[in-house]
């Protein structure tokens, strides 16, 4: 496998190229450069819905992770839920502008783990750590050092990373359908009910809902093609087939996700009525944090330094190998990636919104669920914005009261789609380098920790090479001698 190209080996996807593929430009719009007509139309582009039940649906894969965080931190440490929506929200359209890809903006989780587990971690401290990250990431990105990063790290590496993450989702996935929780405080309260409006029960109608309706993500097509008629029963034979082929049709294109979110919301009304009353029309008020030196210090030190490794590996790098391998043709530079993800911080951090980056873990939930363009992410960023503007903070009430294992049953998907990826480990070493890197991820909870031990894996490997006589180029890049 060679490193350098990622896409060289592809993950077999034939709904992706069929949908992904765009027509080559004409040598003449090349010729224009970045005049203001070639951007518009690639923006247009970039926003067009391949299937409007799809973009919609797939809008929803990302929410199993973005709500509980957002929803903890809103409780637990007062942050301003609607300034997080305007501003997340408004992060969501340019993104779907810029990429043309469901590329996700979810929140930094190492910052907002250490803010959930100490209670002196105010949201002064939030925001510093999200503006000294956002400051380093735009840094690398702008000097190009970021794109060195990409290019010097392993796949199988990168790979181990994704699993790392999306087990973890999945295992979180796990415990919110099977026990109840305190999301202010980030802990389970005991086995959840059978039944009940968040019981398992529902959980559970809700994830086979799901899989009988998307599958495991593969292309569902016509049953009956094929048949050639001949007589009266091979004519009503074909006419049962068809029918039966429009209700699969009907079936397999359901907005499941979305459905399923819906139904989450409708009964976050039904199981306390009274938060009507609690809810308050209007944004809420935006103000610049003020900053002491303290939560400069205690940002950098204990949220800043632990987000840098898991924003580097998981929010530019990862992202850069999943959207090559889920959307062949669209390559992302690590350059650009690092660059949105810190203006996103160094603008709304000041305002008190979430830190943000983007993560491989959301742009395959999305994925899993049919977001295929721009428009889809796009979507969810308009409604964000709609809910920040005409809701703000009191759309909390509402969030508390959503059946946690609905939430569980997304993110569920979420991780298992992005585990998935992993699959194109061929060869006996780098599944070992990604598996060691997996486990010591898992164990140690921390990405940086695995990333570590991956990268000194690799290397070792590849020093037993070095008696085959080839260049260290060869050695690393997995290439031929004669194609350095």
């Amino acid at each position: 496998m060679t490193h350098e190209n990622p896409t060289s080996n592809p993950i077999s996807d034939p709904e992706a190229q069929e949908i992904t593929r765009t027509p080559t430009p004409s040598t003449a719009a090349a010729a224009k450069g970045y005049s203001a007509k070639v951007v518009v139309n690639k923006v247009k582009n970039n926003l067009v819905f391949h299937s409007k039940w799809g973009e919609l649906n797939g809008a929803m894969g990302d929410l199993g992770t973005y709500i509980p965080i957002v929803l903890a931190l809103t409780l637990a440490r007062d942050l301003n839920l609607g300034t997080t929506l305007i501003f997340t929200g408004v992060y969501n359209i340019i993104t779907g502008a810029i990429y043309g890809v469901p590329m996700p903006v979810q929140p930094m989780k190492s910052i907002a783990a250490q803010a959930l587990s100490d209670t002196t971690f105010g949201v002064p401290e939030i925001m510093a750590a999200g503006i000294l990250t956002g400051g380093v990431l735009f840094v690398l990105g702008v000097t190009g050092l970021m794109q060195l990063v990409y290019m010097l790290i392993p796949l199988c590496v990168v790979r181990g990373i994704q699993l790392a993450q999306g087990l973890s989702f999945a295992l979180t996935a796990v415990k919110y359908v099977r026990k109840v929780q305190d999301l202010p405080k980030s802990k389970s309260l005991g086995e959840r009910h059978w039944l009940g409006l968040d019981g398992l029960v529902l959980a559970i109608v809700c994830l086979c809902f799901i899989v009988i309706v998307n599958g495991a993500g593969e292309k569902n097509r016509g049953c009956c093609e094929g048949v050639q008629s001949g007589g009266d029963d091979m004519q009503n034979e074909v006419a049962r087939n068809k029918r039966r082929s429009r209700v699969r049709r009907v079936i397999f294109s359901l907005p499941s996700a979305f459905m399923v979110f819906v139904l989450g919301v409708v009964l976050a009304f039904v199981r306390r009525h009274e938060v009507v009353h609690e809810i308050k029309f209007g944004p809420s008020s935006i103000e610049v944090v003020k900053f002491s030196k303290h939560a400069w210090k205690k940002g950098f030190v204990k949220g800043a330094i632990p987000q840098l490794p898991l924003s580097i590996l998981n929010s530019v790098v990862a992202v850069c190998k999943l959207s090559s391998d889920l959307f062949p043709g669209k390559d992302f530079s690590a350059t650009s990636l690092s660059v949105t993800v810190g203006l996103m911080n160094l603008v709304g951090s000041w305002f008190g919104a979430m830190p943000s980056c983007h993560g491989a873990g959301g742009l395959a939930g999305q994925y899993k669920f049919g977001g295929r363009s721009g428009g889809c992410v796009a979507l969810l960023g308009v409604a964000k914005l709609a809910l920040g503007l005409v809701l703000g903070s009191s759309l909390a009430h509402i969030l508390r009261q959503f059946p946690v294992g609905i939430l569980g049953v997304l993110l569920l998907f979420a991780g298992i789609e992005l585990a998935m990826c992993c699959r194109d480990m061929n060869t006996k070493e780098d599944s070992f380098v990604m598996l060691i890197c997996t486990a010591v991820s898992l164990v140690g909870s921390s990405a940086a920790l695995g990333f570590l031990c991956g990268m000194i894996i690799y290397v070792l490997l590849r020093l037993r090479n070095w008696s085959r006589d080839k260049p260290l180029s060869a050695i690393w890049m997995h290439k031929n001698p004669e194609q350095v």
